[in-house]
């Protein structure tokens, strides 16, 4: 399984990141009790996973700065 473009998470909008965001932390939690309780039989799901979040954090944290200095600019 590749991992996922930046360009995806580009596509999505405002509310659909903020609760993939969610899903994917739900996740990283089940992956860690799995691997605390020997169970995880894909460990490379926590690169995924983790690379996933990172990419929808950037794209909030653009889209937030963008809106700030917009705001900014009009006043």
């Amino acid at each position: 399984m590749p991992l996922p473009k930046i360009s995806e998470a580009r596509n999505l909008s405002d509310e659909e990141i903020v609760a993939q965001i969610t899903a994917l932390k739900k996740q990283l939690f089940q992956l860690r009790l799995q691997k605390a309780t020997r169970q995880l039989e894909k460990p490379h799901q926590f690169k995924h996973a983790r690379h996933q979040l990172a990419q929808l954090l950037t794209v909030e944290h653009e889209r937030k700065a963008a809106a700030q200095s917009q705001s900014g600019a009009k006043e």
